[in-house]
């Protein structure tokens, strides 16, 4: 018997990472997609994203205006949501009404999770790996809140931060990712059943598409404040480090993290893997009279600058291997990779025809996309490599979403028989 493919609605859909990743087991179908950038007039990544899957179903208007109504029923929300102040105020008028700041993203999904009469059963969401330890002020409030507030919403989660390269592939490129699931579901309560750290290390959806070192040091258990508005002021106020780990889950509010190690030993690409051969266009060859200015950025500095009013401070850094390592996975891909002008960050690689930079397509590569799947008519090679700064490895997307779905079927099963 055919499973049913799983409905999805994306949010900061960007280029369409997620689906892509989804789409590519087979088991999912986006419903509603919504991409919208706050900054710009033209809308790069909507533009690209309808050229690909088609305008039907998809969203090109700022999320917080979209009344909830409007979003059809799904059975996942996935995206990648910015890492914003999530800070949490009481409004005056009604002080039942908990709110956090206008503009910040994760409140707009909070507010779809608690105005769906039919909530999704699971979430998939992603982030960069600083939301465990923001704001420096509070170390891991935000996550505390984030947490909390799906613990409140009836949600289990669980979270990895996942370096693509530690599990073969292409780039490094270290990002938490979060699952969760509905009270109600069978893997909410297949987690309520497993003590914590055996869910985390082995029997987790995590733990079973991105295997760990199952010798780690010992968990870290504490309960999360019930009340959001104290629990924002309050937590971490001793300015201590992040309690969150790489890993970890929260049910009902009491978070459960392990530091893990990831145990791979599957094949590896590097970056010489992806690389185009032939005909490349002049202009991503590095001019003669620009290595000075390439060398001195990539190079290890300790030397004495102003501040714009003037004062003097010491100011050092590291080298970077340069150029770029071929047999390695390459570096984080930045939004800033894009454009001829030297940098510290941008790629650079070694052939025989002198240095050159890396092309949209085999920035794309690195992050697991179809080739030219950014190309399209008045889109710039720098919006491109752009596009690519911001999105997230197609192969974790695609590896976690089949291992959830045969998760789900599997519980299922087994509840039947």
């Amino acid at each position: 018997m055919g499973m049913q493919k799983l409905k999805v609605c994306e949010l900061f859909a960007g280029v369409g990472g997620f689906r892509l990743g989804l789409e590519n087991t087979g088991h999912y179908q986006v419903v509603w997609s919504n991409q919208w950038e706050p900054s710009t007039k033209m809308q790069h990544a909507s533009l690209v994203y309808e050229a690909r899957f088609g305008k039907e179903n998809h969203s090109n208007s700022n999320i917080e205006t979209v009344p909830t109504k409007d979003i059809p029923d799904h059975d996942i929300l996935v995206g990648g949501f910015p890492c914003q102040d999530y800070s949490v105020a009481t409004s005056l008028k009604n002080s039942k009404g908990l709110i956090g700041k206008k503009g910040v993203l994760w409140w707009s999904i909070h507010r779809i999770l608690s105005e769906k009469k039919n909530k999704p059963k699971y979430l998939f969401l992603e982030n960069v790996d600083r939301l465990l330890k923001s704001p420096s002020t509070q170390r891991g409030r935000d996550f505390a809140v984030m947490l909390r507030s799906l613990s409140d919403l009836g949600y289990a989660v669980e979270w990895r931060v996942i370096n693509a390269a530690d599990y073969g592939m292409p780039q490094r490129r270290r990002r938490v990712f979060f699952l969760a699931y509905l009270k109600g579901t069978t893997l909410h309560s297949k987690l309520r059943k497993t003590l914590p750290n055996k869910w985390i290390l082995e029997k987790g959806t995590f733990a079973e598409t991105f295997p760990v070192d199952q010798n780690t040091p010992k968990p870290v258990s504490f309960v999360l404040k019930e009340n959001l508005v104290s629990l924002s002021e309050t937590f971490n106020s001793k300015k201590e480090l992040s309690p969150f780990l790489n890993s970890g889950i929260c049910l009902n509010g009491k978070v459960t993290t392990i530091k893990t190690s990831p145990d791979f030993d599957g094949t590896k690409t590097v970056l010489s893997d992806i690389l185009e051969n032939d005909c490349i266009a002049p202009e991503y060859y590095i001019n003669e009279s620009d290595m000075p200015k390439w060398e001195y950025l990539k190079g290890s500095k300790k030397e004495i600058r102003k501040t714009k009013a003037g004062f003097e401070y010491n100011y050092s850094e590291g080298g970077m291997v340069f150029p770029d390592a071929l047999d390695q996975p390459s570096r984080t891909i930045i939004t800033g990779e894009g454009g001829k002008s030297p940098s510290r960050f941008k790629h650079v690689i070694q052939t025989s025809k002198g240095p050159r930079r890396l092309l949209p397509v085999e920035l794309e590569r690195l992050n697991m996309f179809p080739d030219n799947h950014t190309k399209l008519e008045g889109i710039s090679d720098t919006k491109r490599a752009f596009f690519m700064g911001n999105a997230l490895v197609v192969g974790i997307v695609e590896k976690i979403g089949a291992s959830l779905f045969r998760k789900i079927n599997e519980v299922e099963k087994q509840i039947q028989s």
